[in-house]
């Protein structure tokens, strides 16, 4: 194929892909039945309607904030009071809070090396940034999905500064380990005198599979990172909690990084909302998501569907994937077909190809979903098999 061919062929699948993204948020915006809504899904009117919920918690007569004082001071607070720390900084992305936070352990104890997971955030999703931007030397410790074994940090082959460990692991299902082997984990990391940073962006829903408070879990790490937009449904941004002295530091090298922005009034009054609305709810949305894998295996068993995967069976968390034997394509316009013909959004993400004739997706289940009965999920996963090919592809 010449590289016109290529280029046109590329170009041609980018906007098959952006059509039908776009079907599938419009078809996502006006169904009557869905198992999440997030921000994205909403106009500006409505994600700015958001910020009147903020006065019942902050003081809306106060002055704006300034460089990180006001309402963006009043959020560290707060997260470090739930987290258990002594401080923690605002940054406007998770990306830049790791970064800073990596940069400043291997300052102190003089070795850039990083031991992480191969399925890790910063190795999948971030172009590199730890070596190309921060200076910092990622090694893998495992690419299994599954969180890093004890065993494969006290036998890691060479030293490493900092163990990084992803609270829940996205990329392998929203999965976590038991209480036990977190803390194991740990334990062999300080064997080896290294520090430990949770990047926690998923953080606040760990707490029922871990069977643990926030403060408890946030207490095994040397410094934390947590979303407000992943699961709290703010606007964006993210904290770093930790020791006084290293947030501190972080601050400082928040402003070399761009991060020290003129105002965040917005995005922070939104997380106090998130932690006020949805922190306390996402126990529930846990429980409620494990109702709605369990019917989806049943569903699918029903359909007939030659082989499916709900991964993990019980989910750890409000989030799992489904793993399903067609091509990713066959199922994205199956998904966005029924969503058109029903009103019913079972499956509101993309597909992933993982391999021949398989494909992957996330679910997850917040407000909205609680409203589904396994009635209804099995109702769900049946329009939507219909409207498969018979066979796999």
């Amino acid at each position: 194929m010449t590289d016109t061919a290529e280029r046109d062929e590329r170009v041609a699948d980018e906007d098959r892909s952006a059509t039908l993204r776009a079907r599938r948020l419009a078809a996502h915006r006006g169904a009557r039945r869905v198992l999440a809504r997030f921000g994205f899904h909403r106009t500006l009117r409505e994600r700015l309607a958001v910020l009147q919920e903020a006065e019942s918690h902050y003081d809306l007569d106060e002055l704006s904030d300034v460089y990180g004082d006001g309402v963006v001071a009043a959020l560290e607070a707060r997260v470090a009071g739930l987290l258990g720390t002594e401080a923690a900084a605002f940054f406007p992305t998770g990306t830049m809070a790791q970064q800073v936070a990596l940069r400043c352990w291997a300052g102190r104890n003089g070795n850039p090396t990083v031991a992480l997971h191969g399925l890790s955030h910063p190795e999948v999703h971030e172009r590199n940034a730890f070596s190309e931007v921060g200076g910092l030397r990622p090694v893998r410790l495992t690419s299994r999905p599954r969180l890093p074994t004890a065993a494969e940090v006290r036998d890691f082959e060479e030293p490493f500064g900092a163990l990084m460990l992803e609270l829940p692991l996205r990329d392998a299902g929203f999965v976590l380990p038991s209480w036990e082997e977190l803390t194991e984990v740990v334990a062999a990391a300080r064997e080896r005198d290294a520090v430990v940073h949770f990047d926690g962006a998923r953080l606040w829903e760990s707490t029922v599979h871990l069977g643990r408070s926030l403060e408890e879990i946030a207490g095994l790490a040397d410094s934390v990172y947590v979303s407000f937009y992943k699961s709290l449904e703010g606007f964006g941004g993210a904290a770093l909690a930790g020791p006084g002295e290293l947030v501190e530091e972080a601050k400082a090298w928040r402003h070399r990084y761009g991060g020290q922005v003129f105002q965040q009034f917005p995005t922070a009054l939104s997380a106090l909302v998130g932690l006020e609305r949805e922190l306390p709810r996402l126990p529930e949305y846990v429980a409620h998501a494990r109702v709605v894998a369990a019917a989806l295996r049943e569903g699918l068993a029903a359909a007939g569907v030659p082989w499916a995967r709900v991964h993990p069976e019980v989910p750890h968390t409000h989030d799992f994937q489904v793993w399903l034997p067609y091509e990713a394509d066959v199922l994205a316009e199956a998904a966005v077909r029924t969503a058109e013909e029903t009103g019913v959004v079972l499956f509101g993400g993309a597909w992933t190809r993982s391999g021949p004739g398989l494909a992957t997706t996330e679910v997850h289940v917040r407000a909205a979903g609680l409203e589904w009965t396994a009635e209804d999920v099995k109702a769900a996963v049946a329009d939507f098999t219909a409207r498969l090919p018979d066979r796999a592809g």
